[in-house]
């Protein structure tokens, strides 16, 4: 049974408005510990604003503004907020998504969570240690995972090899 045209629309708009302002929740910090926690007041004194709103209120960014998604160089990319490493260079690929994506985090960085928050389900990722949204994942990505990790670039830094 398809979808009414009004309806996609409509659930397209809902939620990236939902995305865009930072209403879809944090889902990651509702049922788990983390070893790195902060107050709202602290979270927003050690990260930007667009930081504070993809990693502390699952916002996300717009797509190909992050300085991550070009970046090549050999090393890792790490939790904004906390700086745990999540992701190997040499694991990041082009997904045409205009995100920085990558098949496979390094083992034990990054947990996932149900996410329910646009009409739809989707795997939400967040980093191990303090619960920051990261992006979620994907199974339409490359061998040898099948996995496609799309992170918001502003919640990694990035430290050359």
């Amino acid at each position: 049974m398809s979808m009414p045209r009004r309806s996609i629309l409509t659930t397209l708009i809902l939620g990236s408005v939902a995305a865009r302002f930072g209403f879809a929740g944090n889902s990651a910090q509702a049922g788990e510990v983390f070893a790195v926690t902060h107050t709202e007041a602290e979270w927003r004194k050690l990260l930007t604003p667009a930081q504070f709103k993809v990693l502390r209120q699952q916002g996300t960014e717009r797509p190909f503004t992050s300085p991550l998604l070009d970046e090549h160089r050999k090393g890792i990319f790490a939790c904004a907020g906390c700086d745990l490493a999540l992701y190997a260079s040499d694991t990041k690929f082009d997904s045409g998504t205009g995100w920085p994506s990558f098949w496979q985090p390094l083992e034990g960085a990054v947990g996932t969570t149900e996410d329910r928050s646009l009409l739809s389900v989707r795997t939400e990722v967040h980093c191990s240690r303090c619960g920051g949204h990261l992006g979620h994942v994907f199974t339409d990505g490359p061998q040898p995972t099948g996995l496609r990790y799309c992170m918001d670039g502003v919640a990694m830094t990035f430290h050359a090899a």
